[in-house]
């Protein structure tokens, strides 16, 4: 795998969203609408476990705590998360997600399925896809040529998550494969400009903070809380920011 060009991990991740997509479209439109919602149901439940163990391993992690001490590793989530909820609800990226679903709906569908669940199935795919820690890891560690064993594995998961997505939510989870291309993609090409450079602890604060965030997608995919996830993406570069401030100040 380590000779693949970068950006090889990406394209596969891509196609097995594709794929599991297409492949839950066809098993969805056979299940009972019930069956669809537990299957939903489930999604939510394993995406809060890995959120919960995302925030655990962020948290838990040396380098983090080293750099910026044990009592300000949550408070520098914290300020990551209200930083990033600040920015992005002033930015309107929940909006912007939403209307870019619904574009994608018009152009790729022609009224077989409602905007309304197209949209949730790109937005909840997306987030779901795009904020959990082998998503940035991945790609910075394809572009620093250190292989694509991580996106390998991302792709497995991915692959099943969509199909059980597809299943229930319909072809928006299949564009959400747009989604996972730009972040990805520009991951790997920041992994590829940067080098070895990128400390430990910095990786760790963003993995703690996606954690959180992968929280608030099983929220809502539970139907408990639209927390405006896609309003606190910003987070996700406000995190290690926040951790290089703070080791320079210490």
């Amino acid at each position: 795998m380590d000779a693949l060009p970068p950006g090889a991990g990406t394209v596969l991740n891509v196609a097995t969203i594709l794929l599991g997509s297409a492949l839950g479209v066809l098993l969805g439109a056979r299940l009972p609408e019930r069956t669809r919602s537990t299957v939903t149901d489930a999604l939510g439940l394993v995406t809060l476990v890995i959120g919960a163990l995302s925030v655990a391993e962020g948290l838990g992690s040396d380098a983090f705590r080293g750099a910026v001490g044990d009592s300000a590793v949550l408070l520098v989530v914290l300020g990551a998360l209200l930083l990033g909820g600040i920015s992005g609800s002033l930015l309107r990226l929940e909006d912007r997600l939403e209307g870019s679903g619904a574009v994608l709906q018009r152009r790729l569908t022609r009224g077989a399925e409602g905007r309304e669940r197209f949209v949730e199935g790109y937005v909840s795919a997306s987030l779901v896809f795009c904020i959990g820690p082998l998503a940035v890891l991945g790609p910075l560690s394809d572009g620093l040529g250190l292989g694509i064993e991580q996106l390998a594995l991302k792709s497995t998961l991915d692959g099943f998550a969509s199909l059980a997505f597809a299943a229930s939510l319909g072809w928006g989870v299949a564009a959400s494969a747009v989604s996972v291309a730009l972040v990805q993609g520009t991951l790997t090409v920041v992994g590829a400009l940067l080098g070895d450079l990128l400390p430990d602890a910095l990786v760790d604060a963003t993995t703690a903070t996606g954690g959180v965030l992968l929280l608030g997608v099983g929220l809502r995919l539970l139907a408990l809380k639209a927390v405006p996830v896609g309003d606190m993406l910003p987070a996700l570069v406000a995190a290690p920011a926040l951790t290089a401030l703070v080791q320079l100040l210490r």
